[in-house]
């Protein structure tokens, strides 16, 4: 049995994101404070890629993020400055 429910099929990740909109706020949820508090590690474990390496600095975008928490867990507290977006802004999830 392969798990899928008869005339239903199952829905790849990739394919419900794509599906993601942004209201992107003018000004940023996240906040690099101090970059050694910050694991460089997070280039390759954000989900959505916020993360980037210039040279020897720690860079990040917002626009795409997929507010998961990932960086708030793996940083120290006074590395990053993490809120939500204000109400009704940042990642709105479609399933349908």
């Amino acid at each position: 049995m392969s798990g899928e429910v008869k005339g239903l099929r199952p829905i790849k990740i990739e394919d419900l994101l794509q599906r993601t909109v942004y209201d992107v706020d003018e000004e940023p949820h996240i906040e690099i404070i101090d970059e050694r508090g910050v694991p460089k590690e997070l280039v390759k474990l954000c989900p959505c890629s916020c993360y980037s390496m210039v040279g020897e600095r720690l860079l990040y975008s917002y626009e795409g993020c997929l507010e998961c928490g990932l960086c708030r867990v793996l940083s120290e507290p006074w590395g990053l400055r993490w809120e939500y977006p204000k109400s009704g802004r940042g990642v709105q999830y479609r399933f349908t």
